[in-house]
């Protein structure tokens, strides 16, 4: 340090005059419409102060959905590659960093020469012992933005991982779901079987009592095995669902297995808030944003290639010829040195690779637009379907009233030899569907609800990011 005592001056008011090359960083615009396009009150969060606090999932007040979304923390495969890619892009914020500071090297050496006279010849030996420090100074600011780039895209791969957590937590939802409104139908069938069993019971004594034709027997016994048909082939989808749950917690699926419990219930309420709000709910939307701030300060590590480069160099050791004197005093040696470089002609290199960045922040600002709308788009689209599904329900449920009360009366017409079996048959047919239709309506519903929740972000916040500070902690 002493010897470098007549270049730190220098040093030091090089860098206060030093500047950041390139545009500072503006958040790009993007359209945000004043209010959700459907009506209230979807626009507008209201306070629910007796709501289900905790993750976003606690809104089902499913204890089992519960205990399996912790196996997903616990347990997803693509979770722990997504978290180890994050910590390979918080490594980097911190190898960025490392331009800030000298780089140091040491080194020993034996060196032995002959030289040759015209009568004679000697041999020398030389031991080096030497440590070398040198320092680029960052006056164009090239090291900076380099770790501004570095530690967006430290954030960005964060908002990565929280965006692809969501999926899989909302995956898991929507699977979760649609296996108990297959096990909802996998009930209504198996009581629709038990209730055809006793049509046929009913027809066969008819015909044995000689007012029923052997065609309205084959009749109810195509109807009952025609359902039991449609009971059994259930088991596939609910395998498949089951076996796709068991993937997203980590586990085999010959080792996972689901007891029914079939779907029986509407959608809590989910408002989303502002639409102002969903830029900072999305980690999609983040991610794309700090993508944006990570290719602007591209453009300043590109530009800064046009200045010269300035290093201050120093190195100090031992050299001797004697091995017994090698770490003497009288074989101290010290050197410091500064050096400029410029590169005076590239053949166009450095102006291809500005132009390069530049088109490159042009094309995040188009995708970050493009991810904003399509994060409105979702919103909406789930929105609508939850006002239009409930107002189909609401139909749907008066029409199925109507087919129970019509199946009720056309039995009994039937017990009292007023129509055929066809019209019990069509009675039945109906009934039948309408119950699968308000069953599967139902299912739907809870998919646009877990598909909102979703949309606008779950609980998570762009406000998270700002925890990985410079250092590339987190």
């Amino acid at each position: 340090m002493k010897n470098m005592k007549p270049i730190l001056p220098v040093a030091m008011a090089t860098l206060l005059l030093a500047c950041s090359v390139g545009p500072d960083y503006v958040r790009p615009t993007a359209v945000v419409p004043a209010a959700f396009g459907e009506s209230a009150p979807w626009r507008v969060a209201q306070p629910r102060d007796n709501a289900q606090r905790g993750p976003w999932w606690h809104i089902y007040e499913d204890p089992r959905l519960n205990g399996l979304m912790e196996q997903v923390t616990l347990s997803n495969q693509s979770l722990k590659a997504a978290e180890a890619q994050f910590r390979q892009a918080r490594a980097l914020v911190q190898a960025a960093r490392s331009g800030y500071h000298p780089q140091l090297h040491g080194g020993a050496s034996l060196d032995r020469s002959r030289s040759y006279s015209k009568n004679s010849g000697s041999t020398s030996t030389t031991y080096l012992l030497s440590a070398d420090a040198s320092w680029e100074l960052d006056l164009w600011g090239r090291v900076r933005r380099d770790v501004e780039a570095s530690r967006a895209e430290a954030q960005a791969s964060a908002a990565d991982l929280e965006s692809l957590r969501l999926s899989i937590q909302a995956e898991l939802v929507g699977d979760y779901f649609q296996l108990r409104t297959i096990d909802a139908q996998k009930r209504l069938l198996d009581e629709t079987v038990s209730s055809y069993e006793q049509y046929l019971e009913l027809t066969r004594n008819r015909h044995a009592a000689g007012v029923a034709s052997p065609a309205d027997v084959l009749q109810a016994e195509t109807q009952l095995r025609n359902s039991q048909a449609q009971a059994i082939d259930l088991g596939v989808e609910r395998a498949q669902r089951e076996h796709a749950i068991a993937l997203l917690i980590g586990r085999a699926p010959a080792e996972f297995t689901l007891t029914p419990i079939p779907l029986d219930s509407i959608p809590p309420p989910s408002p989303p808030g502002l639409p102002s709000r969903l830029l900072e709910r999305r980690p999609d939307i983040a991610a794309a944003e700090r993508r944006v701030a990570a290719a602007n300060a591209r453009i300043g590590v590109a530009t800064a290639a046009y200045f010269p480069a300035i290093t201050l160099s120093s190195s100090a050791g031992f050299a001797s010829s004697s091995l017994s004197n090698w770490l003497s005093w009288p074989g101290h040696v010290w050197a410091l040195g500064s050096a400029i470089a410029q590169t005076v002609y590239d053949g166009g290199l450095r102006g291809a690779q500005v132009d390069e960045a530049r088109a490159t922040h042009e094309a995040t600002v188009a995708n970050y637009r493009q991810t904003v709308l399509t994060a409105f788009q979702e919103v909406e689209d789930n929105l609508a379907a939850l006002r239009i599904l409930e107002q189909e329900a609401a139909v749907q449920d008066q029409a199925l009233r109507a087919a129970r009360q019509s199946l009720v009366i056309t039995t009994n017409q039937y017990r009292a030899g007023i129509v055929g079996y066809l019209n019990v048959i069509v009675a039945q047919t109906t009934a039948l569907e309408l119950e699968r239709d308000s069953i599967d309506l139902m299912g739907r519903r809870m998919a646009a609800s877990v598909n909102l929740v979703k949309g606008i972000g779950g609980g998570w916040d762009a406000a998270d990011l700002a925890a990985i500070d410079g250092n590339g902690q987190q």
